[in-house]
């Protein structure tokens, strides 16, 4: 079931969202690349990071969702990215081998189905002492997830979300093997982040505007006030505001691989 992205709600909490990014590029190594290709760019804001840790280098962020593409060539990030509309594993299909120097991939794998096995490709993408750096989240098990998937599992609900997108990742080991298999150089791990949130129902902000949002968009006009209203509930009694905001944590899956060169 497809579903789209609102450009403006997913800014939202928008350098909370930035630091693992953040975290993530400081740890690649690359000297003076010149193709760098940021996968699932969303609305640009943090490829232009890219930009500015190599500016010498053609960045170009690759993104899905028109409505993000369409915010990212908005945005004054545009005149030193570019931009372009396409499903992540078309552009694995079409990149010519060994044609990109960095590639980075920000909470975007999780939502491919079997993307671990895409993984041998996207290697295949890089030049020799090229450098592949990504992270998913890894907060499945956290009430974030778990209380959306127990209520959109409940009648009337249940018949509109069994379809819905649902993230999927691997813990860092996994990954680390894989890309060791592939005779890459890798530094995996992951950080645990206490967000702590401001404004009215602001885990539901978050939420709302990444993982929740397929399940929220599959259900029809009718049951979707009912549904957003219980879950807002069910995430207040899990994150309570004690007066100094909102603790959320965030765990992540970090991974940074370089290639023989």
């Amino acid at each position: 079931m497809s579903h789209a992205w609102d450009p403006q709600r997913y800014l939202t909490y928008a350098d909370e969202r930035g630091r693992p990014f953040v975290d993530l590029i400081t740890r690649i190594d690359a000297a003076d690349p010149h193709v760098v290709v940021d996968l699932g760019c969303g609305p640009g804001n943090l490829t232009s990071l890219l930009a500015d840790r190599w500016p010498a280098a053609s960045v170009t962020g690759i993104d899905s969702s028109e409505d993000m593409v369409r915010a990212a060539s908005d945005s004054p990030a545009a005149e030193r990215v570019s931009f372009h509309r396409a499903d992540l594993r078309d552009w694995l299909a079409t990149v010519a081998p060994g044609s990109v120097d960095v590639l980075v991939s920000n909470a975007t794998l999780q939502w491919v189905d079997g993307h671990l096995d895409l993984v041998p490709a996207l290697v295949a993408a890089l030049a020799p002492g090229g450098w592949l750096a990504f992270q998913v989240p890894g907060n499945a098990d956290q009430p974030t997830t778990t209380i959306r998937e127990e209520l959109a599992a409940e009648p009337p609900y249940d018949l509109h979300t069994a379809g819905a997108a649902r993230i999927a990742a691997h813990d860092a080991a996994t990954y680390l093997r894989v890309l060791q298999g592939l005779g890459c150089e890798v530094d995996a791990w992951e950080t645990t982040y206490l967000h702590v949130l401001q404004g009215p129902d602001p885990v539901f902000t978050w939420v709302s505007g990444t993982g929740a949002r397929p399940t929220l968009q599959a259900l029809p006009d009718d049951l979707r006030p009912a549904f957003e209203e219980e879950f807002r509930a069910r995430l207040r009694a899990a994150y309570p505001d004690d007066g100094a905001g909102v603790v959320m944590p965030f765990r992540r899956i970090f991974v940074v691989a370089k290639v023989p060169g």
